[in-house]
């Protein structure tokens, strides 16, 4: 999945993207950011950027895209040219195409497969899409990941069993989030979490079960990363039994 916006809502997609390794434990290729402007333009605005159509083209293409992905363009107005080229690009090469906008009737509509449109009117300081539109971008952002991200099995309940440990917060988070799945103490669970290199639904599966963090992986692979669907077949294989 790539964002695709300029200025506010091409920052919002970054921020987006770039949470979903550390939440989610997904490669950085899977959740992609586009800003018109480039790096620069995350730090600096480059206002002129959003006019260059054939700027958001070539990012599409530089990118690869193909039937397989989904592009996400985000723009308050729903007509910045180099959104609405980045998204005419995808859908030419067979991409889902979806836009992001806060006004009804927008450009994104003769373009893109699906649009979610939220209307939230005037801002405060006219103009500054930055305000009521930029946080209702956010709200659209973060609602889609996540559903995506619960429809790849990197959720479990609500916890985060994919995420990525590498501070002392997350330690703490993960150790916490293997204890309510399988009622550990704490030394246990961060003895499971120590043996499986940090991934969270692999300690789970090996307290669950009892078996090795090799056993716990082959059964999770077998279940596409699923851990409802491990637990599951563990839960079967020990009944057949």
């Amino acid at each position: 999945m790539i964002y695709a916006g300029a200025g506010t809502s091409g920052r919002i997609g970054i921020v987006d993207a770039s949470e979903c390794p550390p939440t989610f434990g997904t490669p950085p290729a899977m959740v992609q950011a586009i800003i018109a402007g480039g790096e620069k333009a995350v730090f600096t605005a480059a206002e002129g950027a959003e006019d260059s159509r054939e700027a958001g083209r070539r990012e599409v293409a530089r990118r690869g895209v193909t039937e397989l992905d989904s592009v996400v363009g985000i723009a308050a107005s729903g007509r910045t040219p180099f959104v609405l080229a980045a998204l005419e690009e995808a859908k030419k090469r067979g991409a889902l195409t979806v836009g992001v906008c806060n006004a009804s009737g927008s450009f994104f509509e003769g373009v893109c497969e699906l649009v979610i449109a939220v209307v939230v009117g005037p801002e405060v300081i006219t103009g500054s899409t930055r305000l009521k539109a930029g946080t209702a971008q956010k709200m659209v952002l973060n609602m889609i990941s996540t559903c995506v991200m619960i429809k790849l099995g990197k959720v479990y309940r609500n916890l985060m069993v994919d995420l990525k440990v590498t501070n002392d917060k997350l330690q703490d988070r993960a150790v916490r989030i293997v204890r309510q799945l399988t009622q550990a103490d704490a030394a246990q669970a961060a003895d499971a979490l120590t043996r499986c290199d940090g991934r969270v639904k692999q300690a789970v599966v090996v307290l669950t079960t009892n078996g090795s963090p090799q056993e716990a992986e082959r059964l999770l692979e077998t279940n596409d990363g699923s851990l409802r669907k491990a637990l599951e077949s563990a839960e079967g294989g020990a009944s057949a039994r």
